[in-house]
């Protein structure tokens, strides 16, 4: 079968290139005699992987020196517990920016650690707040936020920059993470896990302030706690070795690319291509988030005759256009666009939603 598109939110389609010199390699990596999933996490062929990922990922994003780049295991949602058993220190408060599904179930962990305070923001996955709607509570530990929600298809323009008040920012970055240039020092920490724009599920890249470590409680258990990632090189026990491996030649092909620079316009061009289908027919397609909050990464529309929403689903999938449904607690449906979703494939998409819009439009 011919490999088709996938507009699925995660894990994501990977460049072909990526895959073929996954396959050419896993006999045999780089002559050594086994496959990298064989090799020894204290051998010299990982720790040489590691160290490589770490620069390309400290230079695609030009992180200082000040920050560490850790490698965890676990999906996204670790993090949701791990930042505040890391961060909170001798301070029972965080500020928690809720926007949409995966900030609110960050903060809702993060209430078995904290005495947690949400913005006073709703936005009803909709919007984002303006700098002054954003109100960070006095002597808070840190304030969080989700760059790029992608059930709703929201996502920050710029960073936010409200009063903090003295607290780090941080931000998950799980679906947008390596798709465009960030202003690193804005950050105490960001995270993201990789399977949207740097390889496959099972790896999360934090990046961390140095002086943001060691502030977790002797309470933390070892494979929670940032400190002991960073002292162990992200070695405490047997790193993902293979998903580290995917995040390097996913980090080698950006670079290859062009960069994150790059990425980013790629991103605003396929966007727009869909957004510009919705806005031009808006007597058949809909989309409830404001423009100004309208994600690169995830495009939520929906039909305004609801009931077509499967046919349209089959139809794309016989047209090569697969996993364009909807999260299942919005419905709807949802074109995710990350960085390997070649141009062509927006192109193909906005075309196949305006025959099927004439096609409907014409039987009623």
């Amino acid at each position: 079968m011919a490999r088709v598109l996938n507009f699925g939110p995660g894990p994501s389609m990977l460049p072909e290139s990526v895959l073929k010199r996954m396959q050419a390699e896993l006999l045999d990596y780089h002559g050594c005699g086994w496959s990298i999933v064989e090799a020894s996490h204290r051998g010299t062929e990982v720790q040489a992987l590691m160290r490589d990922l770490r620069a390309a990922v400290r230079d695609l994003l030009a992180i200082p020196d000040n920050y560490d780049i850790l490698f965890c295991q676990g999906g996204g949602r670790l993090q949701f517990a791990m930042v505040p058993m890391n961060l909170l220190g001798a301070s029972p408060v965080a500020s928690y920016l809720v926007t949409g599904t995966w900030s609110k179930t960050a903060a809702k962990e993060a209430m078995r650690f904290c005495k947690k305070r949400s913005s006073r923001f709703s936005g009803n996955g909709t919007r984002l707040p303006v700098d002054e709607e954003i109100d960070i509570v006095e002597g808070a530990a840190y304030c969080y936020y989700c760059d790029n929600e992608t059930i709703h298809g929201l996502e920050f323009p710029t960073i936010p920059e409200p009063d903090l008040k003295g607290a780090p920012l941080v931000a998950d970055m799980s679906s947008n993470f390596m798709s465009r240039p960030i202003d690193v020092e804005r950050f105490g920490l960001f995270w993201a896990a990789a399977q949207n724009n740097l390889g496959i599920a099972g790896l999360t890249v934090v990046v961390i302030r140095r002086d943001l470590l060691g502030l977790a409680s002797s309470d933390v258990p070892t494979l929670m706690n940032y400190g002991v990632y960073s002292r162990t090189s992200s070695i405490p026990n047997t790193p993902p070795v293979f998903q580290l491996y995917a995040a390097k030649l996913m980090a080698e092909w950006i670079e290859k690319e062009g960069g994150v620079a790059l990425m980013n316009e790629r991103a605003k061009a396929r966007s727009a291509l869909i957004y510009e289908v919705i806005d031009s027919l808006g007597d058949f397609y809909l989309t409830r988030t404001e423009a100004r909050a309208r994600s690169r990464m995830n495009v939520a529309f929906r039909l305004r005759t609801e009931s077509l929403t499967q046919d349209f689903i089959k139809a794309a999938e016989d047209a090569g256009l697969y996993n364009l449904a909807g999260h299942r607690s919005v419905g709807g449906l949802r074109a995710s666009m990350y960085n390997a979703m070649p141009l062509e494939g927006a192109e193909r998409l906005a075309s196949f939603m305006r025959g099927f819009a004439d096609k409907h439009a014409r039987s009623n």
